[in-house]
């Protein structure tokens, strides 16, 4: 049998089913892997192995007596630190956050231990989760397990590293721009971003999910079985359909897929993502598909305005710190958002605006086609000491061009990976569907999982 580590979720629940294994030596086994590559990773917060052991305890029991609490009972999961989690602090990524302790769980988190799951810690994320890296002031620096000296991406980067690393077959993430597919790109995994209030989550903002980080679709449709349910603290959740998330099987033959190579805006697509993108559209081509070119569809004036929007959102919530705590928040991050002072009421509203702007295009560019293919970035994983690709508080969304305009758009949209660099680094490919389309968007990341080549062995542990 393979290492514990590295099962799937399906694979543990089958085998906790069967009483081959149980969530005791999971999580054992989990904690010891953690522990090799932990100091060199960076990827978690407030790993409590005795907490993990008590949980997988209980679970043993409920296992013991055929009464397990989901499918998902026993399996070991991991949270990113923004979601509140009962009796821990939630920093924000930030140094300036005044620790105390969360008095509830969120609703994903409240999802995860009402079906079992082992949760072994939190996972790290930048300042205020507004860096597409593993840079923070809070946190120690996370690295991409693929190659220590390169970025996981962010905001969920240590939920990224920690899935490549095999901590966890269960990651959750968040994603406002691309924090979820952002990282799941550039570690190789599958993160999926769903539609606007598909996992209730708290607190709700535009464009703001919570959603499945995790090594297969598979596992990410047993981690939406469970988020998608119901909670009231949502405000802008969607009504709970009946679906059978594990109906991943599906005929692609006759979809009709739109090819974006060029976002309008931001950085170009490098050659060698470009290529292994293309080789992807080709793949699908000989399964049957009609792929077409979609052209660009959102405009610099768009992301212009939504990053003045953003900057005077963070501006206001940075300068209303005392002076002292001020001083702890990331440099980058003040830089960027100090210059919202010379704003006016006026360019803000206009900001604002471009929101439903970049809504309204996407919705337009996508309604001829089935799913949409793009690169989830149009570069590979950069140094894992820089806040983003370009490194530059002046120019710091160039490289989401690709992902941002669904978090505006409310529609589902799934990272996985579609090939390496030359360097031996991951290049994601983005699937993204109409609204409320999610298990459409799974099912084609399923059949892109059979049809891509066969993958290289994750990382090991140095």
């Amino acid at each position: 049998m393979p290492e514990l580590h590295s099962l799937s979720a399906a694979e543990l629940a089958a085998a906790f089913h069967r009483r081959e294994l149980s969530p005791l030596d999971v999580t054992r086994a989990a904690i010891a892997h953690i522990e090799r590559w932990e100091p060199r990773l960076g990827a978690l917060y407030a790993f409590d192995p005795e907490r993990a052991l008590m949980q997988a305890r209980a679970s043993g029991e409920r296992w013991r007596l055929g009464r397990p609490a989901s499918r998902l009972d026993g399996v070991p999961c991991t949270i990113k630190e923004n979601i509140a989690t009962r009796g821990v602090p939630v920093p924000l990524g930030t140094a300036a956050t005044e620790l105390v302790a969360a008095t509830a769980d969120a609703p994903p988190a409240a999802r995860l231990r009402e079906a079992g799951a082992v949760v072994l810690a939190k996972t790290t994320m930048p300042d205020y989760g507004m860096l597409s890296s593993g840079l923070s002031s809070f946190h120690p620096l996370t690295r991409n397990p693929w190659d220590l000296t390169k970025n996981p991406g962010g905001s969920s980067a240590g939920a990224a590293a920690a899935a490549a690393a095999q901590y966890a077959p269960l990651n959750l993430g968040t994603d406002i721009g691309g924090s979820i597919r952002l990282p799941a790109g550039w570690c190789g995994i599958v993160g999926l971003k769903p539609s606007l209030g598909r996992v209730p989550i708290d607190p709700p903002y535009a464009g703001r999910v919570a959603g499945p980080m995790t090594r297969t679709v598979a596992d990410a449709a047993l981690m939406m079985d469970v988020l998608s349910r119901p909670d009231w603290r949502d405000t802008m959740s969607l009504p709970v359909q009946p679906i059978d998330w594990r109906a991943l099987e599906r005929e692609v033959k006759g979809l009709r897929l739109g090819l974006q190579l060029d976002a309008g805006w931001g950085i170009a697509v490098e050659p060698e993502v470009r290529a292994i993108v293309e080789a992807a559209a080709l793949n699908f081509e000989g399964a049957g598909t009609i792929v077409e070119p979609l052209p660009a569809f959102t405009t610099r004036a768009m992301i212009d305005g939504l990053d003045a929007f953003w900057r005077m959102r963070a501006w206001l919530d940075i300068s209303a710190l005392p002076a002292a705590r001020r001083l702890k928040v990331l440099p980058y991050i003040v830089q960027w958002a100090a210059t919202a002072k010379s704003l006016t009421g006026e360019d803000v509203f206009r900001g604002y605006s471009q929101m439903g702007a970049i809504r309204d295009a996407a919705v337009v560019a996508c309604q001829p086609f089935d799913y949409v293919l793009s690169p989830v970035s149009p570069v590979p994983a950069f140094a894992a000491e820089l806040a983003s690709p370009l490194n530059d508080p002046a120019r710091p969304f160039e490289h989401i061009a690709f992902t941002l305009p669904f978090n505006m758009s409310e529609q589902p949209a799934i990272a996985i990976n579609a090939g390496y660099t030359a360097t031996g680094l991951p290049v994601g490919l983005q699937i993204s569907g109409h609204r409320f389309d999610d298990l459409g968007v799974l099912q084609l990341a399923r059949a892109w999982e059979k049809l891509r080549p066969v993958q290289r062995p994750w990382p090991v542990a140095p």
